[in-house]
């Protein structure tokens, strides 16, 4: 039995960790749950799992949690920084899903780790911000860390079983999102309705809009460096629109091993939950037949430059990828508020890059300031 803390589990990740918990209980148990403000939904896992322990965003929604349960709820209900870290770090866990969207995943994955607790990483940002960091302390505490998304465990399972000094390079695809087709100087009339709309996978807002100026691939970029351990020369972005084959790795001899499924989550994440073992998930093999094709072209940066932002930031490196996640993260929730344009969101984050003083191999404290700074000039920027 492996028992399990959830970071993030009202979101798409923790829901679909959930249902593979669900399909396999003499596998895994759920000890604790964390989520930001959906109560109500956190409410209902706790009822169905059975966590010893919860955590939400404040005091205010950890009151509204406790009104949702029943008197004899048997569940400690914890919020804030200092509940998060509790259950990243409960006792009894074996492993961590680092499934909080965004620069709020760091400080609980890096608390799991130092608790020498094995990590499924779904937030990329965790290695954007602080990849030196995070993939030292693991190594020191020796706690696994095992990719959810769906690239990174294609990449991982792509090198399973060959030795590193071999790899060329690794092929991170990427669907293109919902305006692989439209033309540039359409964008600036896009809408948050139409940015929403994934081709091919469902996910959260955020991280849709991500896909839809492909920031979301360039942060994957930077994940792979640091998963990898491989230099950024040797990471190559292929748009693929079929979404299928979910990466791929070449090596030396020319030869290339991927690994191909359909867009669902739950393959990913259930071969981080039970690795090196696979899961019968009852998940169907693409129909090859009737898809027909698979086709890839390289991205367009010009029309994507959210894309070029992310590979000068990983080249780049220090304190300058966590500015750039932070400003990422304020112009897309602008956005997503509808006080600033589309094609205003890779702007932005250009301004904010341009304007950070880097600072190279910083401390976690250095990196934490940095994405302070990026938040409130990001914001200010805006509000202009």
């Amino acid at each position: 039995m492996k028992y399990l803390s959830i970071l993030g589990s009202t979101g798409s990740i923790g829901r679909n960790t959930l249902k593979i918990v669900q399909m396999f209980p003499e596998r895994f148990a759920v000890k604790a749950l964390a989520a930001k403000r959906n109560v109500s939904l956190l409410a209902e896992q706790i009822q169905q799992f059975s966590p010893e322990i919860v955590a939400v965003y404040d005091a205010a929604r950890a009151v509204e949690l406790r009104k949702l349960l029943s008197p004899n709820a048997d569940v400690d209900i914890l919020y804030g920084e200092d509940g998060y870290r509790a259950v990243a770090t409960y006792l009894s866990v074996d492993m961590a899903v680092a499934a909080i969207v965004g620069a709020a995943g760091l400080i609980p994955t890096l608390a799991a780790i130092n608790a020498g607790k094995d990590i499924a990483l779904a937030n990329k940002e965790t290695l954007v911000m602080a990849g030196e960091i995070v993939m030292r302390q693991a190594a020191e505490k020796g706690v696994k860390i095992l990719p959810v998304d769906s690239e990174h465990s294609a990449i991982f399972q792509s090198l399973s079983g060959q030795r590193r000094t071999d790899v060329d390079k690794i092929l991170l695809t990427a669907s293109g999102g919902p305006f692989l087709n439209k033309p540039k100087n359409e964008f600036s009339e896009i809408k948050q309705e139409d940015a929403l709309k994934h081709p091919t996978w469902l996910m959260g807002k955020k991280i849709s809009i991500d896909s839809a100026t492909l920031m979301n691939k360039g942060l994957e970029v930077i994940e792979a460096k640091w998963l990898f351990d491989i230099s950024q020369e040797k990471i190559e972005v292929l748009v693929h629109p079929q979404s299928i084959v979910h990466s791929m790795v070449s090596y030396r001899d020319g030869a290339v091993i991927a690994q191909l499924g359909i867009p669902d989550m739950k393959g990913a994440i259930a071969y981080a939950l039970s690795w090196p073992e696979r899961l019968d998930l009852k998940q169907p093999v693409p129909d090859f037949a009737h898809i027909g094709s698979l086709t890839f072209q390289k991205p367009d940066m010009e029309k994507f430059p959210c894309l070029a932002l992310a590979f000068k930031a990983c080249e780049i490196g220090g304190t300058l990828p966590a500015v750039m996640n932070a400003a990422n993260e304020v112009t897309v929730n602008a956005f997503l508020e509808r006080r600033i344009s589309f094609t205003a969101i890779p702007e932005r984050i250009r301004k904010t890059m341009d304007m950070h003083t880097v600072i190279h191999h910083p401390s976690l404290s250095d990196i934490l300031e940095a994405d302070k700074w990026a938040r409130m000039q990001t914001e200010k920027d805006i509000s202009l």
